[in-house]
């Protein structure tokens, strides 16, 4: 199979490139751009996940909106509403949590939507909101997605030539700066790695 490069749809994103020079293909000078979306999240120049957060955010509170009628029937229980909410804005705001570089403001602005939804459900403090609705805190749901490790175990499991398993191990040379570490995917799972172990035992 042949695989061809579609100038007009190729776009470059540099991410701390010293090299400011334009790409050109086939003669022609790709765009260069500072962020694009690819499979429905957010890439940025930044190399976070604050954009993509927050375009999920505001995706899910149009979800949510657009079922108002449904939060506000008497006639529903709170358990079909939650299911509706689970499924049609909760699936929403959580698409592609698995590899977010979750920040504590992240994790907050991430509640505090959820939240302010099942309060609106609800018309109800935090940890009875969460009891009464069978919902998890965002921080402890991200946590168990990732923990299914399928989407890593298949990517380890590929020839060291893969590149989604090189991105995984991939070590960066040279001197760390100064002051703490940014976090990193990489960083996030060896804590959670550490979190179920010393839940298990």
């Amino acid at each position: 199979m042949n695989h061809y490069i579609h100038n007009g749809k190729t776009k470059v994103l540099k991410f701390k490139a010293e090299n400011s020079n334009p790409i050109t293909l086939d003669g022609e000078t790709l765009e260069d751009v500072e962020s694009f979306i690819y499979l429905g999240s957010i890439i940025d120049e930044q190399g976070g996940s604050d954009a993509d957060v927050k375009a999920r955010i505001g995706k899910a509170r149009v979800s949510f909106l657009q079922l108002w009628i449904i939060w506000n029937s008497k006639q529903l229980s709170t358990n079909i509403k939650m299911k509706i909410f689970n499924t049609n804005v909760k699936a929403v705001l959580l698409y592609g949590a698995e590899t977010w570089r979750t920040t504590t403001t992240t994790i907050k602005k991430i509640q505090v939507f959820i939240n302010s939804c099942l309060r609106n459900i609800l018309n109800i403090s935090n940890s009875l909101l969460w009891e009464r609705t069978n919902q998890l805190p965002a921080e402890e749901e991200i946590r168990k997605r990732r923990w299914k490790w399928k989407w890593i175990r298949h990517k380890l499991c590929k020839s060291s030539n893969c590149i989604t398993r090189q991105a995984l191990t991939w070590n960066r040379e040279g001197k760390q700066k100064r002051g703490r570490p940014k976090n990193t995917l990489c960083r996030i799972i060896e804590t959670d790695i550490v979190f179920h172990l010393s839940y298990v035992l």
